[in-house]
């Protein structure tokens, strides 16, 4: 198998050269994300060749992200997973309360989000597709229960596109997902809208959130130190194209942080923005970052800014990122660990 950022790609074309069929590819495909028993090697159905090549594509696709450390949250319900890659390298996956997996998709970022560890790091390199689907994998051997997949992980998918798609059409293909329970998050960039909005009704076509952390482009542009060259209006307006199209709403990130983007006129200024939209809006008070002076609102002020998009009929909740008791926000584990020592 190609080692150089796996792609799925890889592993189908190998498969077919050993005469495997469309239902052959399912059945291996539904094997690994958890979803059905692998074939033996005495399964009549498979042609010989794929038979004798199943022990060891198995070990392969198992290798591809192994938990190397565990981290969970006071809650009981989420966990923090630092997953070594097979050259040494490692990103962070969340198993998420209620059935979710939060899924990486490069070594590091270079959007470089002001609130963010991972941007610290800067990019180092692409996830194949093989490797965010195997994520998944991974995660629905902790929980088999494993119905949602959110691509919020390290990593800006939309400087990844082909292969976070690539995961996308997979995972929604065989994994038992329903098309708008895999989420893409992007700051905006117009290269996804563009994907996106290319897709065909017959494909997989995922849900769409969008991290914005303010209303403001000048503010946003401090925040987010690479969010690509849409407005905030424009980036509204694109994703409101895609949800048009989908019929799903279009999820809005906002990192709550005091005295920062936490005013009562900004987010007045938000709500005009999404009125009228099928939108809703994730506020997430910040997490504690090592060496940042950032630091949440408290929880009155939090339920104050949601009550201002609600009484304009916007869906707003206040969500508590998994493992923040732990200060597992994306990119500190795996900044602790690092740090600490070399896996």
């Amino acid at each position: 198998m190609n080692d150089g950022a796996p792609r799925l790609s890889d592993v189908t074309e190998k498969l077919r050269s050993l005469r495997a069929k469309e239902q052959h590819l399912r059945g291996i495909a539904r094997a690994w994300l958890g979803r059905a028993a692998w074939p033996g090697e005495d399964d009549l159905r498979f042609p010989e060749p794929v038979r004798e090549a199943l022990p060891e594509l198995r070990r392969y696709l198992d290798s591809l992200v192994v938990p190397a450390l565990r981290s969970g949250g006071g809650d009981g319900r989420s966990e923090k997973l630092l997953m070594k890659l097979r050259d040494g390298e490692t990103v962070e996956t969340v198993v998420l309360p209620k059935d979710g997996v939060c899924v990486s998709t490069q070594v590091g970022c270079a959007v470089g989000c002001a609130f963010c560890m991972t941007g610290r790091s800067g990019l180092i390199r692409q996830l194949g597709s093989a490797e965010i689907a195997a994520q998944v994998a991974a995660a629905r051997r902790i929980n088999p229960g494993i119905r949602k997949v959110d691509f919020m992980g390290m990593g800006e998918p939309s400087h990844n596109l082909r292969a976070v798609l690539e995961a996308v059409q997979f995972l929604g293909t065989y994994g038992d997902f329903g098309h708008k329970s895999l989420v893409i998050s992007t700051v905006g960039d117009p290269r996804i809208f563009d994907a996106l909005l290319s897709l065909k009704p017959t494909d997989v076509r995922p849900g769409l959130a969008v991290s914005l952390h303010s209303a403001i482009d000048e503010k946003r542009r401090h925040l987010i130190a690479k969010p690509g060259a849409l407005s905030v209006a424009e980036i509204i307006s694109r994703a409101q194209a895609y949800s048009d199209a989908v019929k799903y709403p279009v999820q809005y990130e906002w990192v709550l942080i005091r005295g920062v983007n936490d005013g009562k006129d900004e987010i007045e200024k938000l709500a005009c923005l999404l009125e009228g939209k099928n939108a809703m809006l994730n506020f997430i008070p910040v997490n504690r970052v090592e060496g940042s002076d950032f630091v949440r609102p408290d929880k009155e002020k939090c339920l104050e800014l949601a009550e201002i998009l609600r009484s304009r009929g916007i869906v707003a909740k206040i969500r508590v990122s998994a493992a923040q008791d732990v200060e597992g926000g994306c990119g500190q584990l795996r900044a602790r660990t690092l740090k600490n020592f070399q896996l």
